[in-house]
Order: C-alpha cells, then structure tokens, then sequence
C-alpha cells in the first residue's frame, strides 16, 4: 500500500511539473535576432536565392510568410486577406 502511494505522488508530480512546463508561454519567436544570428540570416538568404527555382510549392508558401513574419507585415497582410474573403475577389467592390 506504502509502495502504491509513493507511486501516485510521484507520478501526479510529474503530471503537475509536466502541466507547468506545457502551460508557460512561448515567445521565442517574438524576439528581436542577436547580433550573433544576424550573419547567419544574410547567409541562409544567400543560400535561398541561389536555390528558389527548385522550392516546392509548400516551400516557397512557408519562405514567403517567414518573411512576411520577419518584416512585421502581418497585420496588413491579414487586413488584405481579410478584404479579399470579404469582397469575394482581388479587385474591386460589388458596389
């Protein structure tokens, strides 16, 4: 019985440690690059403009919003989308 309570407690810590990890916020994504990863981004755009004609579909959707993403664009981005989905077209109102 003693061994089967050690057990639970144990476990049900892990499940409360497990829950408290999962539930912080991530935010690594939002943070300005280093100097250091500044080098590496120039190089890695180097390496993608050289290669672009080779992208597949996915790739070059996934490449274009990163950079869309990267310039802090996206809420006019979505603003656009958005008056697209609502207009039912690229161009013009139904007026």
């Amino acid at each position: 019985m003693a061994q089967f309570i050690c057990n639970l407690v144990e476990k049900t810590l892990a499940l409360v440690n497990a829950a408290v990890t999962y539930s912080k916020p991530q935010l690594v994504e939002l943070i300005p690059p280093t100097p250091a990863e500044i080098p590496r981004a120039i190089q890695s755009l180097k390496e993608i403009a050289g290669s672009f004609k080779q992208f597949t579909v996915k790739e070059a959707v996934l490449n274009g919003l990163m950079a869309t993403e990267v310039h802090r664009a996206w809420p006019l981005m979505w603003f656009y989308v958005g008056e697209i989905i609502g207009k039912h077209g690229i161009i013009g109102y139904d007026v």
